[in-house]
């Protein structure tokens, strides 16, 4: 426990730094892109997300859980089957993307150049995902947090440079910011690599043990396929949400360009005040998969029921102060972007699905960490689905629109959240039939 809290403080602490750098940095993307500049690059965040998903097949946390729960005698020979195996698959993935990212429409409103400078991800995220898995199942999360740091503190340094220099149109001004985004990425790739490098040295100092290739790719796969199915899923509805919801207002009378508008001021103002704390949440995530895979491992329930309730106590003591200070200052935060915004209206609204946000989080990681993929899975499922059908219904009334886009995505988090949570106590007690949390 001693690691666990050790490499939480650490991770959280570079975390918040982190989203200070990635505050600013939407505060100068609002201002040198403009409302509808910032509409469509919110927009698109959402299928570059998608793309990062499948090119990483959520090898951080396969390679993370396989190495949490094998001897170190084995971490070599895992890592070299999954090199191998990542190559041929970032290959595969890159041919059928070149076929493929010609015919998708949602480029045809941005720079033609942008599919061809999105196909550049591919192999930095797949090689970037190898050295995080492993650092984080060995617990080596001081080169994860120098990582995420790197990842904000480049690109802000970026875009203050080229926009201080350079005055773009709004096409130009929103593939620039992209670019500096996946440069962010390759930097970061360049220091995990080199650090993974050093690691490889010290293993090949020290006796090591093969494993089946087989064997080391049913454990991964048997990890990343349904973590990808999830990510993917969520990607996808993601990606879907603000084609839905500009859908959903114009439907109910609204201008198209408004609308476009009004999702940037969500995604791009609300959502990056409402987020802000959920870097602890994600922090919390990155440990909590090989502590709680680990444990689970040894049949250490005791330890998992103790781990559960300090989780969710350390959420309430940070959430609770959180989305109160985005309710009674709603206009003072959003003031930072746009003056009189309506976001600050829907920061007040989002209240509830930024408290639940924060716990579902860290009970994602619980339930992978419990070989739960797939509960994870089917309850992303159903809540979203919920959750879009009453933001498509509610959207469309005039009397509503924004507002009834919020109650569909409030709804959906609070089903999600009571899902996870009964799913991992049904889970630990069935397991050992501990007492009840």
């Amino acid at each position: 426990m001693n690691t666990f809290l050790k490499g939480s403080l650490l991770l959280i602490a570079a975390a918040f730094i982190s989203e200070c750098l990635e505050f600013v940095i939407n505060v100068v993307l609002a201002r040198e892109l403009g409302e509808e500049g910032l509409g469509l690059y919110m927009s698109i965040l959402p299928t570059i997300v998608f793309l990062v998903v499948i090119a990483s097949m959520e090898l951080p946390v396969s390679i993370s859980k396989a190495i949490a729960e094998k001897e170190k005698i084995y971490h070599k020979s895992i890592l070299e089957h999954t090199i191998r195996f990542t190559a041929a698959f970032t290959v595969a993935f890159l041919a059928i993307s070149i076929i493929v990212f010609p015919l998708i429409p949602v480029f045809n409103t941005y720079h033609p150049l942008l599919p061809w400078l999105l196909l550049t991800l591919i192999p930095i995220i797949a090689l970037s995902s190898i050295a995080r898995g492993y650092f984080m199942g060995a617990q080596h999360m001081g080169k994860i947090a120098v990582a995420n740091f790197l990842r904000r503190a480049v690109q802000l340094v970026l875009l203050i440079a080229v926009f201080q220099l350079f005055h773009f149109d709004t096409d130009l001004a929103i593939l620039i910011a992209l670019c500096t985004l996946i440069g962010t990425e390759l930097v970061v790739l360049v220091y995990l690599v080199i650090m993974f490098v050093k690691e490889i040295k010290v293993m090949d100092e020290k006796p090591s043990t093969p494993v089946k290739k087989s064997s080391v790719l049913q454990t991964l796969l048997s990890v990343s396929l349904p973590t990808t199915g999830l990510r993917i899923f969520h990607a996808a509805s993601f990606a879907i949400k603000p084609f839905l919801i500009k859908a959903a207002l114009v439907r109910g009378g609204m201008v198209e360009e408004m609308a476009m508008v009004q999702y940037g001021k969500l995604a791009g103002v609300a959502f990056t005040i409402g987020f802000f704390p959920a870097f602890i949440a994600h922090s919390l995530l990155i440990v909590l998969i090989p502590t709680v895979s680990e444990a689970y491992a040894k049949r250490e329930i005791h330890e998992l029921n103790h781990l559960l309730r300090k989780i969710i106590a350390a959420t309430l003591l940070y959430s609770v102060p959180s989305v109160a200070l985005f309710y009674f200052f709603s206009d003072q935060l959003t003031s930072l972007f746009f003056e009189d915004s309506p976001a600050s209206v829907y920061l007040q609204l989002l209240v509830p699905y930024f408290f639940f946000h924060f716990f579902v989080i860290p009970m994602q990681a619980f339930l992978i960490g419990l070989g739960l993929v797939k509960d994870a899975f089917l309850h992303s499922i159903w809540s979203t689905t919920v959750s879009f059908v009453l933001m498509f219904v509610l959207g469309s009334m005039p009397n509503l629109q924004m507002d009834g886009i919020i109650i569909g995505m409030n709804t959906g988090i609070v089903i999600l959240t009571i899902m996870h949570f009964l799913t991992i106590r049904h889970r630990i007690h069935l397991t050992h039939g501990v007492r009840k949390i």
